[in-house]
C-alpha cells in the first residue's frame, strides 16, 4: 500500500511547483520527442506537423478543461475562481482527446499535410503521454477507484475521500491502473501494430483509439469520481462511442489500402490498371493490402 508525499514538489516563498505541472510538462515533453522522431523517420515534414501538434496540445488542455467543468458545474458554478486552477488537477482526458484530435486533423488539412500519416505518427506519442501524465493524478490524490484491501491499495487522507466512504483508508489506485494500460497500449502500436499496418494510413490512430477505450470503459467501473447521465458513466459512454469508431476506421482504412480489392493470390488479367496505375502482365500475381 501507498500513499502520496503531496501535491507540491517545490515551495519558494508563494510559489509552488506542483509535481501534477511537472508531470503534465514531462508527458507533452516526451510525446512531442518522440512524435518528432518518427515523422523524420518516416521523411514527413517534421517542423511543421510540430506545430501543428503544438495548437493541439493547447487546444486539447482548454477543452480538457471546459470537460471537466461542463459536467462538474454544481461545484465550478459556485466557485468560479477555481475554473482556470488547472494545477490543481481536474483535466478530463476524454475533452482533450475530442478538441486536440480536432484541431490537429484540421490544422494538418488546412496546411496540406498528410493527416493519415500523421495521426499515426501521433498515436503512440499521445498513449506514453497519458500512462506519464496519470501520475499527476498520484499526488493529487483523485483518479482513484472504490475502497479495497488489496496489497496495492492507495492511501487517501480524509479530506480527499469521498462522503460516502469517510471511514474507509485505502482506495483501488484507477490511476496507476490506466498509466499501466497506457504503457501496454504504447507498447503495442509501436512494436506490434505499427510493423503490420505500416501500409494502411490511420490505421495505428483507431488502434490507439479502441484499446484506449476499451481500458477505459474497464477501468471506470471502479472509479468514483465518474460524470454521470441518466444513470450511465459519461466516460464509459463516450468509451464505447471510441470503440464503434475505431471498428469502423480500421475498415476504412482496410478498404482503401492499395490492392485492398484485390484477394491475395488472384491474378489481374493483362492491361487491368492496378492501384499504381501500372499495367499487370497476364498471370502476375497481385498481393493483398494486408500483412
Amino acid at each position: 500500500m501507498f500513499a502520496s508525499p503531496g501535491a507540491i514538489a517545490i515551495q519558494i516563498g508563494p510559489l509552488a511547483i506542483r509535481w501534477y505541472g511537472i508531470f503534465t510538462a514531462a508527458a507533452i515533453l516526451v510525446g512531442l520527442w518522440l512524435a518528432d522522431r518518427q515523422a523524420r523517420a518516416e521523411g514527413l515534414p517534421a517542423e511543421e506537423i510540430a506545430g501543428c501538434i503544438g495548437w493541439a496540445i493547447a487546444a486539447g488542455y482548454v477543452g480538457a478543461r471546459l470537460y471537466e467543468v461542463a459536467f462538474n458545474w454544481d461545484y465550478y458554478g459556485r466557485n468560479l475562481a477555481k475554473i482556470p486552477a488547472v494545477w490543481e488537477g481536474g483535466l478530463a482526458i476524454h475533452g482533450g482527446l475530442i478538441v486536440g484530435s480536432a484541431t490537429c486533423v484540421a490544422l494538418l488539412a488546412r496546411r496540406g499535410l498528410p493527416v493519415l500519416r500523421t495521426l499515426d505518427v501521433v498515436a503512440p506519442s499521445a498513449a506514453i503521454a497519458q500512462a506519464i501524465g496519470r501520475w499527476g493524478n498520484f499526488f493529487n490524490e483523485e483518479a482513484f477507484g472504490k475502497p479495497t484491501n488489496l496489497p496495492w491499495g492507495l492511501y487517501i487522507s480524509p479530506a480527499r475521500r469521498p462522503l460516502e466512504y469517510r471511514n474507509a483508508e485505502f482506495f483501488h489506485p484507477a490511476f496507476l491502473y490506466e498509466s499501466l494500460w497506457d504503457l501496454a497500449v504504447f507498447v503495442a502500436l509501436v512494436y506490434w501494430l505499427r510493423p503490420r499496418w505500416h501500409d494502411r494510413p490511420g490505421a495505428l490512430a483507431f488502434w490507439y483509439i479502441g484499446f484506449y477505450s476499451v481500458g477505459r470503459f474497464a477501468i471506470e467501473a471502479v472509479r468514483v469520481d465518474s460524470f454521470w447521465v441518466g444513470g450511465y458513466r459519461v466516460p464509459q459512454i463516450v468509451s464505447l462511442a471510441g470503440v464503434i469508431v475505431s471498428v469502423f476506421g480500421l475498415l476504412w482504412v482496410s478498404r482503401r489500402a492499395p490492392g485492398a480489392a484485390t484477394p491475395r493470390g488472384t491474378t489481374t488479367p493483362r492491361g487491368t490498371a492496378t492501384p499504381s496505375g501500372t499495367a499487370t502482365p497476364r498471370g502476375t500475381s497481385t498481393r493483398g493490402g494486408s500483412r
